[in-house]
């Protein structure tokens, strides 16, 4: 554990139980022959999810009446971060994305027909879902306003018609969370996959690995739906979809943080063991500069996310707060893996080690739940009004 993490003992050895579960289960199981196989990944995320059960590790973000560890947001950013270190780690836990932050979704807005229906599936880790906001141009990408999916009121049902891409999980996901545009705005519906009209397109191939369900591209077409599967209530589901991301966001600094911290590990690993030009590659300043940056980078995006962490523990505001946290955290981690890759040369770009993998996942966190410019643009919009 790091000294900067406050905790109470029971947190501090449940992240001890949680790394030598990775060390010693979830790791083992990683192999770039399954790492962008769809079909290999739920088969081997369900018997590590057995494992987590047996072991007492299970669903940490969930309430315990729903078979979770019922943590605070403070206690899951650790738990996170030590899950986040092995590419299997959050899935075989269940609190990987896309199914987390659903889960989380349903938990606050679902009506107890749909919880029983749609939650406790997920919740036991029987089935899989996937939230469909993304179209192509011009529809909806960071800016959720665009948004081109259409619900229609038709003899008292609804019937959807859009287009979806880019939508993590979605291959094989037994039902979808669909943000579309209705008379009353825009809003959520749940809409089983086996739907009438509902249809995956394919996986859209991506540069990250261990994407549980892939990346898909779904149509809509008179796909009918009653009103039993609006999630909430009409017209919110932009303020739903915010309401989604900001937790999201921030589960997401805190697995990524594990896994930058992984590749630094192996990096500092190899200069230490490599010798060049008479020297080890630890004793030379430019790879201790590297190193120190690098533990800089973390100790700071630690900090940010346990600081948004605590807010929501809180329960206040964290749209301003998440926002800071997932660009700095992402640009960090970015930088962390990508010096990595530099200490370690053409190993670091290799599949021997944990490493390359790390980096190409680094890399589209500066995209995923809104781009960076975006971000920015927004703060800055608020600073300035404020001023």
């Amino acid at each position: 554990m790091h000294p900067e993490q406050e905790n109470t003992g029971g947190v501090r050895e449940l992240c001890e139980r949680v790394r030598r579960f990775v060390e010693e289960v979830a790791i083992p199981a990683e192999s770039p022959a399954i790492a962008r196989d769809v079909a290999a990944l739920d088969r081997c995320v369900a018997g590590l999810r057995a494992q987590a059960r047996e072991a007492g590790l299970y669903a940490p973000q969930l309430p315990p009446q729903w078979g979770g560890l019922g943590l605070g947001w403070r206690a899951l950013a650790q738990v996170l971060e030590e899950a986040g270190r092995g590419f299997l780690g959050p899935a075989a836990l269940n609190c990987a994305a896309p199914d987390q932050p659903n889960m989380l979704t349903l938990l606050r807005l679902a009506s107890p027909a749909q919880q029983e229906r749609f939650l406790a599936p997920l919740t036991r880790g029987e089935r899989r879902a996937c939230f469909a906001m993304t179209e192509p141009a011009p529809g909806a990408g960071s800016d959720p306003s665009m948004l081109q999916t259409r619900a229609e009121r038709r003899e008292g049902r609804w019937v959807l018609n859009g287009h979806k891409q880019f939508i993590s999980g979605g291959v094989g996901a037994d039902f979808a969370l669909v943000l579309a545009r209705a008379e009353e705005g825009a809003t959520l519906f749940l809409v089983p996959a086996d739907t009438p009209g509902y249809r995956v397109v394919r996986d859209i191939g991506m540069v990250t690995g261990y994407q549980i369900g892939g990346h898909a591209e779904i149509l809509l077409s008179g796909c009918e739906v009653g009103d039993d599967a609006v999630l909430g209530e009409p017209g919110r589901g932009l303020e739903y979809a915010q309401l989604r991301l900001e937790p999201a966001r921030l589960s997401h600094c805190m697995r990524y943080i594990g896994r930058a911290r992984r590749a630094l590990e192996t990096a500092q690993a190899y200069v230490v063991g490599r010798d060049s030009f008479g020297s080890r590659l630890a004793d030379l300043q430019q790879i201790q500069a590297m190193v120190a940056d690098s533990h800089i980078d973390l100790h700071a995006s630690r900090l940010m996310t346990l600081d948004c962490a605590g807010r929501m523990d809180d329960g206040l505001p964290v749209k301003r707060h998440s926002a800071m946290t997932k660009v700095f955290v992402s640009e960090a981690v970015n930088r962390v893996a990508d010096r990595a890759v530099q200490m370690m040369g053409a190993s670091g770009l290799s599949d021997d080690t944990p490493v390359a993998m790390v980096w190409q996942e680094m890399r589209p966190f500066r995209i995923y739940d809104g781009a960076n410019e975006l971000h920015r643009a927004t703060l800055a919009r608020r600073l300035l009004a404020r001023a």
